[in-house]
């Protein structure tokens, strides 16, 4: 999702055009008379068999349903009066008669987005609790590519990874699942769910689409995948009552050849009887591009929150078969996502809570997105744009989404309580008791020491990691698809100041030089900054040198756009490199390796040299440049808090009002990315299972300025106040 799609979605809707009759709808009007005339005699027929049944004592009748299918054609109408008299074959999840049936029971989805990715598996059923006390009978979840094959072939399935004990997990619950495994996800996750790699591959693949190279690749993905989660399906025993086919597609392209081979490929794998489904925004154009006509797929919609939602469920009957259309709003947003630098977003609880009755009221079926919007942990936030390309804007660390179940996990909030408010009322069963709060726990100052200059520890770097080029490549061609690239050339001084130019670099690079022959001169000084959204020249100073000076240009990766005709977003220095008008050639580049989010291998080698220098300078105040003050060079600090008592393990946030901008670590965990200085996000939640009773180690690499105090604050809260997002 995008602004873009937002200011789509605030249109006014203007009605559906009235549709004539088609051969279509006359097969409909000849199957229902057939209907009519088969119930007419089933009637009669019933009425013999409760006559006989008055006087003659038989075992129970066998259901319907296991004679009947609801996905046949000619379902029976009898089928939607079912007693408790009746034994009803289980597993069954089906849709007739513009409704939903769930072993042959009439059943309303009242469902949410949580995401297992943006949640430690430890909080997962914590998390889940909640949902099923604000009244949600089913959870919504992307799959998301990237994570799960982060490299080639090299498959993860395990920790914050582990779909099959999440779905275990819901299942255990009683809660059911509607699956959405792509390829495409959108989901503010880097890339759209797509691996990185994707976009090394030459020549260049053209994503969702029909292109064959491509879909070799998601034929094997999803071949890896989806026999996974078969066994979990409803018919199968399991919680899964619906599998999603692609993603907003109608926003994207028109490619019914790919839609079409996604269904076929899906059908191969998890067999006729599970529901597949596409989501669009409610309008004709994204229905009419983005749906499959007929029964093979339920076309489901989504649409701003407020908006009157039964005109766009009359259109989105259009898009499904007769009977085979129960209004179902797929993404119910209750609240909406953050880019750096904007003001945190914020809905209000009873304007939500009223739009979702206008649903429900009338029996619609709505999936909260989010209920719980967890952390964008790691390197995993995605980015949108703008009007055009340049206009980048990534997406904080935080995925609070304003939903009804925080960041972390509290509930005691007005948003929670007006939709459990609005859920109860159209609930036969009472909900779910509300668990209180989780505890929350501020640990106090920490003191920090600088304990190595990033390019200090160039030396540890593996030698064969180095790649050269008579032209800068991108991130991806080399290998490094998250965090930082540093690209290294060198140039021969001027008498005056030479002008550098990088037209194209995604996404912020820090530029430095170096004058080898300067006596004490062995590490480079910052110059200034370039990012795709200012200007692409900067001057180097003047630099009286005797040697050839060196150029670095570290480069960040802050987040690949998720949204929109940009997603193609490859990383790094993108175009030639020019110097006075001149092209650079002769480039070095060296990957800067932090592990992702559940990458493998789990220590991470900077990281560790960043903490066993920390023992060298453990009595000092701090590693000083030459002049004897504080580098603006990025660097690592590092800082200790002890948790005295096991019970005292919570969990806390991480505060770092007054400094630049930078990623942290907590005990090898890649919690993500802090930038204070634009906002609005202050602080970066740190879920107690990351914690451990005594030590505990904080590492954050500083790229532009530490606070001069060198603290760093635990404390018990969010905080989105920070930055330029302020005035805003």
């Amino acid at each position: 999702m995008s602004q873009q799609l937002w200011m789509e979605r605030q249109k006014a809707f203007t009605g559906p055009p009235q549709l004539t009759e088609t051969t279509t709808t006359a097969n409909s009007r000849k199957t229902m008379a057939r209907r009519s005339r088969t119930k007419t005699k089933l009637f009669f027929l019933l009425i013999s068999l409760i006559a006989f049944l008055a006087f003659v004592p038989v075992a129970p009748l066998p259901s319907f349903s296991s004679h009947y299918s609801l996905s046949h054609r000619h379902r029976h109408q009898h089928r939607k009066v079912v007693t408790s008299t009746v034994a009803v074959k289980p597993g069954s999840f089906e849709i007739d008669d513009d409704k939903f049936w769930k072993d042959g029971e009439h059943f309303r989805i009242i469902g949410g987005d949580l995401h297992y990715f943006r949640v430690l598996p430890q909080y997962w059923e914590d998390r889940l609790v909640r949902a099923k006390a604000l009244g949600l009978n089913t959870i919504q979840t992307y799959v998301p590519w990237n994570l799960h094959e982060p490299q080639p072939g090299k498959l993860v399935f395990e920790g914050i990874a582990d779909l099959v004990s999440f779905l275990k997990l819901c299942h255990k619950l009683d809660i059911l699942v509607m699956l959405r495994p792509g390829p495409y996800i959108c989901g503010e996750w880097d890339f759209g769910g797509f691996p990185a790699w994707l976009l090394a591959i030459e020549p260049p693949l053209k994503l969702r689409s029909s292109d064959s190279a491509y879909l070799r690749l998601v034929d094997n993905w999803w071949g890896i995948l989806l026999p996974k989660v078969t066994p979990f399906l409803y018919n199968n025993g399991g919680p899964i009552i619906m599998v999603q086919i692609e993603n907003e597609f109608g926003s994207y392209g028109d490619d019914k050849a790919y839609l079409h081979h996604l269904v076929e490929l899906a059908r191969g794998h998890l067999g006729d009887e599970i529901i597949l489904y596409t989501t669009d925004g409610g309008d004709r154009e994204n229905l009419e591009k983005g749906t499959i006509r007929g029964d093979a797929v339920f076309s489901t919609v989504d649409f701003t929150t407020g908006s009157n939602p039964w005109p766009i469920f009359k259109l989105q009957k259009e898009f499904n078969a007769p009977g085979k259309s129960p209004p179902l709003c797929s993404e119910f947003y209750t609240g909406w996502l953050t880019h750096w630098g904007e003001k945190n977003a914020k809905t209000d609880a009873d304007f939500t809570a009223s739009a979702l009755e206008q649903i429900l009221s009338r029996n619609g079926s709505a999936v909260l997105y989010m209920v719980h919007g967890g952390t964008n942990f790691g390197f995993y936030n995605g980015a949108n744009t703008g009007v055009d390309e340049s206009d980048y804007k990534p997406d904080i660390t935080s995925y609070d989404y304003d939903a009804p179940i925080s960041e972390s996990g509290d509930v005691e909030n007005a948003k929670f309580n007006a939709l459990r408010r609005v859920i109860g009322l159209h609930t036969a069963a009472s909900l779910p008791s509300v668990p209180s709060n989780n505890g929350k726990m501020g640990y106090g100052p920490i003191q920090l020491q600088k304990t190595a200059f990033l390019f200090d520890l160039l030396d540890n770097i593996n030698p064969a990691d180095v790649v050269e080029s008579e032209n800068p490549l991108s991130m991806e061609s080399v290998g490094q698809m998250f965090g930082f690239l540093l690209y290294i050339s060198e140039y021969t001084p001027k008498d005056d100041k030479s002008v550098l130019l990088i037209p194209e670099v995604h996404d912020r690079a820090q530029v430095f030089t170096l004058c080898h022959s300067k006596e004490n001169s062995r590490r480079p000084t910052h110059v200034g900054s370039i990012d795709r959204l200012s200007s692409k020249t900067l001057g180097l100073p003047n630099a009286k040198c005797a040697s050839n000076i060196s150029l670095f240009v570290l480069v960040e990766n802050q987040g690949r756009v998720n949204y929109g005709s940009y997603i193609f977003d490859k990383k790094g220095i993108l175009s030639s490199v020019f110097l006075d008008g001149r092209i650079l050639h002769g480039w070095k580049m060296i990957p800067i390796p932090f592990h992702n989010l559940n990458e493998v291998p789990k220590i991470n080698a900077i990281i560790q040299v960043a903490l066993s220098r920390s023992i060298t300078v453990s009595t000092q105040t701090g590693l000083k440049d030459k002049s004897g003050n504080v580098s603006e060079v990025p660097a690592f600090f590092t800082g200790h808090f002890f948790i005295e008592n096991a019970d005292q393990i919570q969990d806390t946030f991480i505060s770092f009002s007054g400094w630049g901008k930078g990623i942290a670590v907590v005990n090898d965990f890649n919690i993500g990315r802090y930038w204070p200085s634009f906002g609005p996000q202050c602080n970066l939640y740190v879920p107690a299972p990351i914690l451990r009773h005594g030590e505990n180690v904080l590492v954050i690499l500083e790229m532009d300025y530490p606070s001069p105090e060198l603290v760093i604050h635990s404390v018990d809260h969010p905080d989105f106040t920070c930055g330029s997002s302020k005035s805003k």
